[in-house]
């Protein structure tokens, strides 16, 4: 346990004495760019937390047309279904017709 204590003492002032010190051009320019960097990927986040909540909007607007688009398809499918019943109920006739006639 002692030589725990003693080796957090020797790197707890390790850092001190490299702070101490003056820090080079490039240090400087890096640590610079560091914080720059930093407040870049900050900046992204908020922006894709902000597209996020956009697009969880435009999905619930979209999920409350969802009853109204399974009504108009249920309506297409009938329409449709009358449609061809009397196509084919026309084709018969016409067929009918034409057997008729000869």
């Amino acid at each position: 346990m002692v030589q725990k204590m003693s080796n957090n003492a020797r790197a707890s002032t390790a850092p001190a004495a490299t702070e101490a010190a003056p820090k080079s051009y490039y240090e400087q320019q890096r640590e610079l760019l560091i914080l720059e960097i930093a407040q870049s990927l900050n900046n992204a986040l908020h922006n894709l937390n902000a597209l996020n909540r956009s697009l969880e909007e435009v999905i619930q607007v979209g999920n409350e047309f969802a009853p109204v688009e399974s009504l108009w398809s249920h309506f297409e499918s009938v329409m449709g279904d009358q449609g061809q019943e009397e196509k084919e109920e026309k084709r018969e006739g016409d067929a009918e017709e034409g057997a008729s006639e000869c």
